[in-house]
């Protein structure tokens, strides 16, 4: 039991457990799951938490502590690729990870009740009912596929459909765009990286860095908005200010990986995730509108959010 570290907001005791482990029979490695969640108040909506190339259950403090802090249960599953596995290039699962990825998310909804049983006084709290995807890079790209979207085969055709019904909204931060726009070395190595958004109809907030450079792609930041301008279900696109892929550094409390450290931006990115979420989810219709209108009067943003 921990307090939430939140900025701006009074201190809310939040409850976690780590690991949670469900049986992954094909997966070669059992799926291991950290859960988190406020430690009181009933039905709880879900929002499942999809890291980072390399990254595990431990990462996303800043977003995972702020989101239970406020009112959620947010699952992270640490996915074949997290360095906490070191699992070799050659090993066989290597080129389809990215499936295992999307398949971890679903299986951690098929297991909701051993994860709600594992967390003290949590059982019976969890609204099933209003459940939410979240992802950051590769991370946000796996998320995309529980929402609508798909991957391109190496001849174009669109995917086989890997959507969840259970899944009624998303938040993607640094999501990777378009395939025609990958460099040769993505092109050959990463071929999964060919997404399709044109079935993503899920409700989804897209975050992107307006200095968020990738050694994958031909193009510039703008390639990390392709999913809002693709996407029929992207309803708002949030562009952060001078950020980089870390987003002001949500992977972690003073994560080494975090380029562009600010916590201003982080601050303003809980509050952001966090409106849109609950509006989405019917927490509360009004958070979103407010959130937007508060930053639209600050003088000096560290954002803009455009909406379809």
């Amino acid at each position: 039991m921990h307090l939430a570290h939140t900025t701006g907001d009074p201190a809310t005791t939040v409850i976690s457990a780590q690991p949670v482990v469900l049986p992954a029979p094909g997966r070669g490695e059992d799926l291991q799951v950290r859960v988190s969640a406020p430690a009181a108040g009933g039905d709880l909506p879900v929002v499942v938490l999809s890291h980072g190339f390399g990254c595990s259950m431990r990462h996303y403090g800043p977003l995972a502590d702020h989101w239970a802090a406020h009112g959620f249960v947010v699952l992270q599953p640490t996915h074949l690729d997290s360095r906490t596995l070191a699992l070799p290039p050659t090993d066989p699962r290597t080129p389809l990870i990215w499936r295992h990825r999307v398949t971890d998310l679903s299986r951690v909804l098929d297991g909701l009740d051993a994860l709600e049983a594992a967390v003290p006084g949590l059982g019976g709290r969890v609204d099933r009912r209003r459940v939410a995807v979240a992802g950051h890079s590769w991370g946000a790209q796996t998320a995309g596929v529980l929402l609508g979207a798909r991957v391109l085969g190496p001849d174009g055709e669109v995917g086989e459909d890997l959507s969840d019904p259970r899944v009624t909204a998303g938040v993607l931060l640094a999501a990777t765009g378009l395939g025609d726009d990958l460099t040769p070395f993505a092109v050959e190595h990463l071929p999964f990286m060919r997404p399709h958004f044109a079935t993503l109809t899920t409700p989804t907030l897209v975050v992107a860095g307006d200095h968020d450079r990738s050694a994958l792609s031909t193009r510039g930041p703008d390639w990390f908005t392709d999913v809002y301008h693709h996407a029929p279900g992207a309803t708002d696109l949030l562009t952060l200010h001078g950020a980089e892929h870390s987003l002001g550094g949500i992977s972690g409390y003073e994560a080494a990986e975090t380029t562009d450290e600010n916590p201003a931006r982080v601050a303003l990115l809980q509050r952001l995730t966090t409106a849109y979420l609950r509006s989405r989810l019917a927490v509360d219709d009004t958070d979103w509108k407010e959130a937007v209108a508060a930053l639209g009067a600050d003088p000096e943003p560290l954002g803009d959010v455009r909406g379809k």
